[in-house]
């Protein structure tokens, strides 16, 4: 007899029973998809993993600590079935199957009436993949499948131009450290939707290559010793273009409000009326020492990590910077901004009392195909930056933490 494929359907379990025998990984797996369903859900197991403990102690589930018995499915709309007994698994499949119960089997899916396909999510749309048949089911084709499927939506590739969605106003983006691919699956859709993208030197400028021919860019890049953008410019095209409808995305590498001015734009767009998104992004205050090694805490050597801006000197009264209290300090210090500045921040903190011995590291390019990691102390750093030749973009690290690794990965390719 020809075996037909499996119908797809959506299940309402809002209020309604849902009966999960067997508190082990597959209920763990299953259970946070069926809390979010808002189902009342039974769970009937001896025991159960640390993590479905917790959703019967949160008051989630309700847990009846014993083995399946004769009767557990009564009134219920839906059953998973995921114990380790094999007979007690057959002898509830067959109550499911006379009181008409739709039930999951996780140990034989040719003797289920229903099985559970491979979701995802993305924007309020649900994606689930399922196999046609039992024969051959494979769930790590069906969830790569998913997979691909998500990840499309999410970064705007699966979705057709005219079906395209717009949403006037600006985001401003956190693109991360460098790497594309560090980017968040949230920040990469909504470049994905844009019709002007007002990016930073420091963004992941690979993106941009990938965004179609009729998005606007605009560079506002900020290139030390060079031309740059004025944050006032900057505020004025993000403000003309949404008033004209426009998708805006002001691409900023890090995070919007690292030493970003981030919130300096979201205030000039709320004084012009100006509905603002703020997508927060990995910032390279941590992501890039540890793309080189290097972790700002370990357990015995760093309790604390502090950032700090480095673009203005110690000596300079613009400085907020309390380098003294720095210097006293046993965690990391992690320097932003600070490579033409860093002799005078190692002076600094040595005159208050750090050992000039203290491991320095300067990664430059972190994350991206580029990036290159010189060591020093804070005596031979000023040194080492000159004639290792060391540029911006670089983070600076300070600390024991330095030579906790003793690898040093080269950057994902």
């Amino acid at each position: 007899m020809a075996e037909h494929p499996a119908y797809p359907v959506g299940l309402r379990l809002t209020g309604r029973k849902v009966v999960v025998l067997g508190g082990g990984q597959v209920a763990q797996r299953r259970l946070p998809a069926l809390i979010a369903s808002g189902a009342d859900i039974l769970l009937v197991s001896p025991e159960a993993t640390p993590s479905v403990e917790a959703m019967a102690d949160a008051g989630e589930l309700t847990w009846e600590k014993r083995p399946y018995a004769e009767g557990d499915l009564a009134e219920a709309w839906y059953a998973l079935i995921a114990t380790g007994d094999t007979e007690a698994n057959t002898r509830a499949s067959a109550e499911a199957e006379r009181n008409r119960v739709w039930c999951v089997r996780s140990d034989n899916a040719e003797e289920a009436t229903a099985w559970t396909p491979a979701t995802g999510h993305s924007e309020g749309v649900t994606v689930a993949v399922l196999t046609t048949s039992a024969r051959g089911r494979d769930p790590r084709h069906t969830a790569a499948i998913r997979d691909a499927v998500v990840e499309g939506l999410r970064d705007g590739t699966l979705v057709a131009p005219h079906h395209r969605t717009r949403t006037p106003g600006v985001a401003l983006v956190g693109g991360g450290p460098g790497d594309p691919d560090l980017i968040t699956v949230r920040g990469r859709r909504l470049l994905a939707e844009a019709d002007v993208v007002i990016a930073d030197r420091l963004g992941p400028r690979d993106l941009l290559a990938e965004l179609p021919p009729h998005v606007e860019v605009i560079d506002a890049a900020k290139i030390p010793y060079g031309r740059f953008m004025a944050q006032e410019a900057i505020n004025n095209a993000l403000i003309e273009h949404a008033k004209q409808g426009k998708s805006v995305v002001r691409l900023k590498g890090g995070d919007p409000y690292v030493f970003g001015r981030g919130m300096e734009e979201l205030h000039a767009l709320a004084e012009a009326g100006i509905p603002c998104t703020v997508v927060p992004g990995i910032s390279s205050s941590i992501s890039v020492p540890g793309a080189a090694g290097i972790p700002v805490t370990h357990r015995g050597v760093a309790h604390e990590f502090t950032v700090v801006s480095g673009h203005v000197a110690p000596d300079d009264e613009r400085s907020l910077v309390d380098w003294a209290s720095l210097a006293k300090l046993t965690g990391t210090l992690v320097v932003l901004m600070g490579v033409d500045k860093i002799g005078r921040i190692a002076e600094t903190l040595v005159a208050h009392g750090k050992s000039p011995e203290t491991p320095v590291a300067l990664v430059q390019e972190g994350t991206t195909a580029a990036q290159r990691r010189v060591d020093a102390t804070l005596a031979t750093v000023a040194e080492t930056v000159r004639t290792q030749e060391v540029k911006p973009p670089a983070v600076i690290v300070i600390g024991e933490v330095v030579n906790v690794g003793t690898l040093h990965p080269e950057p994902a390719e």
